[in-house]
């Protein structure tokens, strides 16, 4: 089931309509998504849930916060008692098969609970670019389409600070080395934030469109463009990506063209930075 369509062809509506009285819960709301998911779920004037694994809970007196840990499936039930919609943000990129029994007992969870909706952020080129964590997050996309809830599943492109951080060891090294010949479209978080909200509000679509950045770079522009922003007189040293996954790469499978829904440019993220 690795085609977009037949996921498609799962989607399960709920019967239930939203009900502006019953909370959205956001799961990873301690990261970088997260963080811009609960934000737009506040402005929305829906009771808010957050999940976190840690026990000593944020002070916000806007957001219901819960520990609960997904990987172990603790703690879940209290969290997910009474909710409307998931939006599911939790990822451990470091553990990334933590992932999957994460996603398998919040499904399970939600299934208890009669939730109406889940809502899941992947990534544009998991169904094509052979990674390991790629691999993951499709498996991922399967569970929830299979799991008989309403569901719907929004890929993004590249997170700015996905490529700081990634960036940054590297600016250690006496040139900064970068995958040549190939296209980036990195996405603000906060723009997918408020697609993945708009989302959970609505009924479940299934596999929605992408939400890509406005703009398509070579990778190896960025790279340039991030150290002459950091004052850096280091060069870029373009590296040739052999085998299949270069090649998909350098074909665009980051990329989304025809979804260009962001706004916010990879400049305007430097210049804030």
């Amino acid at each position: 089931m690795n085609d977009r369509t037949d996921l498609a062809d799962l989607a399960t509506p709920s019967a239930l309509p939203s009900t502006p009285d019953r909370p959205l819960l956001v799961t990873g709301a301690t990261g970088v998504l997260g963080r811009e998911v609960l934000r737009h779920a506040l402005a929305t004037g829906r009771p808010v849930r957050a999940l976190t694994r840690r026990t000593a809970l944020p002070a916000d007196a806007d957001t219901r916060w819960h520990t609960g840990d997904l990987t172990a499936g603790t703690g879940l039930d209290e969290a997910f008692a009474g909710v409307d919609a998931v939006i599911h943000c939790a990822s451990d990129p470091r553990h990334p098969k933590n992932d999957l029994p994460a996603f398998r007992h919040l499904l399970a969870a939600a299934r208890r609970a009669g939730v109406r909706h889940v809502v899941n952020i992947s990534i544009v080129g998991v169904d094509r670019v052979p990674m390991a964590y790629y691999r993951i997050k499709l498996q991922g996309e399967q569970l929830l389409a299979g799991s008989g809830l309403g569901w719907t599943n929004l890929r993004a492109t590249q997170f700015p600070q996905l490529l700081d951080g990634m960036l940054r060891p590297l600016a250690k090294l006496p040139v900064l080395p970068m995958l040549s010949r190939t296209p980036v479209q990195p996405v603000h978080p906060a723009e997918v934030a408020a697609r993945l909200v708009e989302l959970a509000l609505g009924d479940p679509v299934g596999s929605a469109a992408d939400f890509a950045g406005p703009e398509i770079h070579p990778a190896t522009d960025l790279a340039a463009d991030w150290l002459r922003a950091r004052g850096s007189r280091r060069r870029v040293l373009p590296l040739h990506l052999p085998g299949r996954a270069g090649r998909l790469l350098r074909e665009g499978a980051l990329t989304s063209p025809g979804h260009a829904c962001g706004t916010r440019t990879w400049a305007e993220y430097l210049a804030e930075r």
